[in-house]
């Protein structure tokens, strides 16, 4: 574990709860790792919804490091993150009762459920939690959905989502711990591979939905390398105890990555995860301003958490490594970035 500048404080908030949400969380349930045909499938099942986002190569000596990163821009999809992927991947592979979708999320799984259910013709409530940003809630409401604001963190957004679910039988549509979710979110790392052949790429880590979708979708053929803040450190914390713990979660990213605990879907799959990195808050905001001024690149806290383990040094590339990160997201005040 490599970390760059001193934690910020963090807030406490309970456990996130099993429940409703999903099946690799039921109790005595066998959770193996996303795998790569279940990625190819999501990929079916979403093609001409979500968008195939470009990717950028930008000069090193432009971002302040020693090598050129590709950048694959989730940041420019319809709803500015990558969590489109896994929600239109959930909602295209399942039946959704007339009660509806259900979710809980900081903002951007929940614009994601509600885009995607707008889209496929269906009812969304989403619970999230007072601590997110209001340019994440706002949309969800234009999109149509029900929004519940619930006092806390993500870990009470998703205990009272899954009161709803269980009140309403609505489908319950889990941000970063269902098969079809994170299948769905490793679509991103298929497109990149599929147009640039790289060494390592890395990777933002909160509830590892990303993560796990982007280690089924490399195949063991690409090094995985996880990054997250100091305040959301939790593959960091069940690396250290052998298992999935629970954490404090607090920091900039928090509404992006501000998980309880890595989910069972990541943590199956990170015995095949290089190494798990931190960075420090101002490590992210640094990160933000230098993609801005390198490319004129908008990119919320937890869309520059991958490229600030490059410009703050906790990852350090070979000379001749090809290096790729995903810029997962963009909704931030883009005033916040200059």
């Amino acid at each position: 574990m490599r970390s760059c500048k001193t934690s910020p404080s963090r807030r406490n908030a309970p456990p996130d709860r099993a429940g409703p949400f999903p099946e690799a969380t039921a109790i005595g349930a066998p959770v193996t790792a996303v795998e790569l045909d279940e990625v190819r499938a999501a990929a079916e099942r979403i093609r001409g919804h979500v968008r195939r986002t470009p990717l950028l190569r930008i000069e090193g000596d432009a971002l302040g490091i020693s090598v050129d990163v590709f950048c694959k821009l989730e940041s420019l999809q319809p709803t500015g993150s990558f969590k489109v992927r896994g929600a239109t991947s959930l909602l295209a592979a399942r039946d959704v009762p007339p009660t509806g979708v259900v979710a809980a999320s900081g903002g951007n799984f929940g614009l994601a459920v509600a885009w995607a259910a707008a889209r496929l013709g269906h009812h969304a409530t989403v619970f999230v939690p007072a601590t997110s940003p209001a340019e994440k809630v706002d949309p969800i409401r234009r999109l149509g959905a029900d929004v519940e604001v619930v006092d806390g963190f993500y870990a009470q957004a998703l205990a009272a989502a899954q009161d709803h679910a269980e009140a309403t039988g609505a489908l319950a549509a889990h941000a970063y711990d269902q098969r079809e979710v994170a299948a769905g979110q490793g679509t991103a790392t298929l497109e990149l591979l599929d147009d640039v052949a790289v060494d390592t790429l890395l990777v933002a880590c909160g509830g590892g939905g990303l993560l796990a979708g982007a280690v089924a979708a490399a195949n063991g053929q690409v090094r995985i390398v996880a990054v997250e803040t100091q305040a959301t450190p939790t593959l960091n914390a069940a690396r250290a105890a052998g298992h999935p713990v629970d954490v404090e979660v607090g920091g900039i990213a928090a509404s992006a990555l501000g998980a309880r605990r890595i989910g069972d879907l990541a943590w199956a799959a990170q015995p095949h995860v290089a190494d798990a990195l931190l960075v420090a808050d101002a490590d992210v905001v640094d990160a933000q301003r230098r993609l801005w001024w390198a490319a004129r690149l908008v990119a919320e806290p937890a869309g520059a958490v991958a490229i600030a383990a490059l410009t703050c040094g906790a990852y350090r590339p070979q000379p001749d490594e090809r290096v790729a990160v995903l810029v997962c997201g963009a909704n931030t005040n883009p005033a916040s970035v200059v």
